[in-house]
């Protein structure tokens, strides 16, 4: 008895407040303008602050002139060049389209070492894009010239360029020229796609990262000649991610061509996480075939057990008689125990009565491994069996573990009759570790009957 006293008195320490010291407050730093705080000498500061608020506030028209008065007045100031691209930024918000744009190419000509031209750069390729919209022809000629791709080495040697050196770093023309791309494919995808194809057909070690973005633009479009695309780059690329993202863009597709493709490179990918991104494409795809294939994979002996019991998680999402069923006879055919447990979870998400009752069955089931039977038997809990029979269980339970799980069970439940069994086994229950166990759990509860059954504990 003095050792469960001893948890009692322990736990409802647990339940008292603790008094925290109160701590002194930090200095909140300026995400947005990062270093913009600077010397108080700085000319530029009153300027800088007072634009910055303006934008805060959404008055964009008053930051961008604030912005730009800090540029013509200070031009060889460290801010002049980040003033023009958020004065630029502050008049695409208004909608200002043509000023915002002759503000970042001035940015470009004149502050080529601004700490935001990558971002002014990226902004640009946006405000083309609206301006080539609404039939700009200068921002339409723009986007196709920004769009093409760069020339490849000749002679290329995997991972060096051409002379012999590592690749050098292209984001920021990548991101320009993708952002371009982009825009192109919005408003002309006729001539945006042979473009992206051409990107696509590059095998030069120093294009990798511009395919992988090339993807995701054609992947925005719909269509045959996409599809296409994209089916070329799942299976030619020399590239794993990119394809890899191929394969991920295909479940937007969803024809049958694609789910043929899907059901090849599945089988036949040696890459697990192309497999990976190929069993989550078939699993967005709820028409045709693609359910079918991921049932048979599932079932494969064969098949790599983590990429099947993926297929098992995924089968779980989607909530079908049709897979409810395959997943219960599965599961009476696995051996290993992390696919069987893959089952029972699937099974819990995907809810309703029949799975209800026979999650139950397998926490009964003498014959089935005590960890199995443990999460059966929680996620039976978890998933709404009805409370009246597992609170009848634990008298009728003679496996230990599964008592000490039963007692998890109830403490999970937030129903009175959970806690008056949780009261009863602490108060009755003649083994003194599953006593401790519903000790330890009512002092995680905030019911008041709870302190009451502990502090009757206690005076026992």
């Amino acid at each position: 008895m003095q050792g469960v006293q001893l948890v009692v008195a322990a736990v409802l320490g647990l339940q008292q407040p603790i008094v925290v010291p109160p701590v002194a407050p930090a200095l909140a730093l300026d995400a947005l303008h990062a270093g913009a705080w600077q010397d108080e000498q700085d000319p530029t500061d009153s300027l800088w602050r007072a634009a910055r608020q303006a934008f805060d506030r959404g008055d964009y028209t008053s930051a961008a002139n604030l912005y730009g008065d800090l540029t013509r007045r200070y031009p060889s100031s460290t801010r002049a060049g980040d003033a023009l691209y958020w004065a630029a930024f502050a008049l695409y918000k208004n909608d200002d389209l043509n000023q915002a744009r002759s503000l970042l190419v001035t940015q470009q000509r004149r502050y080529p070492k601004a700490a935001t031209l990558r971002d002014g750069n990226a902004l640009l390729a946006r405000v083309q894009t609206a301006l080539a919209k609404q039939g700009d022809e200068e921002a339409a000629r723009w986007l196709s010239i920004q769009a093409q791709p760069p020339q490849p080495p000749e002679s290329p040697e995997v991972g060096r360029n051409a002379a012999g050196q590592a690749c050098p770093d292209e984001d920021d023309d990548d991101d320009v020229r993708i952002a371009a791309l982009n825009g192109l494919l919005q408003m002309d995808a006729t001539n945006a796609l042979p473009i992206l194809k051409k990107v696509l057909m590059r095998r030069d070690a120093c294009s990798a990262g511009l395919r992988r973005k090339a993807v995701f633009v054609v992947s925005q479009k719909r269509g045959a000649e996409t599809e296409d695309i994209l089916l070329n780059a799942a299976r030619n690329d020399p590239d794993s991610e990119c394809r890899q993202q191929a394969v991920f863009w295909l479940s937007q597709v969803g024809s049958d061509r694609a789910v043929a493709a899907l059901d090849s490179i599945l089988r036949t990918a040696t890459d697990p996480e192309l497999q990976d991104k190929a069993i989550f494409a078939l699993s967005q795809i709820h028409q045709g075939r693609a359910g079918e294939i991921l049932r048979n994979y599932a079932a494969n002996d064969r098949s790599p057990d983590e990429a099947r019991e993926k297929a098992i998680f995924w089968l779980g999402q989607e909530r079908s008689p049709e897979n409810a069923a395959f997943l219960r006879a599965l599961y009476t055919r696995l051996t290993g125990e992390e696919l069987k447990e893959k089952v029972i979870f699937s099974l819990s998400q995907m809810g309703g009565d029949d799975n209800g009752r026979w999650l139950m069955e397998i926490a009964l089931n003498d014959r089935e491994p005590v960890e199995m039977r443990k999460k059966a038997l929680f996620w039976a809990g978890q998933t709404g069996t009805n409370l009246d029979q597992l609170v009848g269980l634990y008298d009728r339970m003679q496996n230990q573990e599964m008592k000490e799980q039963l007692i998890f069970v109830y403490s999970q439940r937030h129903e009175a009759a959970a806690l008056d069994k949780l009261i009863r086994i602490a108060k009755t229950e003649r083994d003194t570790e599953l006593r401790k166990k519903a000790v330890f759990w009512l002092g995680q509860s905030h019911d008041p009957r709870a302190v009451q059954a502990l502090m009757e504990i206690i005076n026992q």
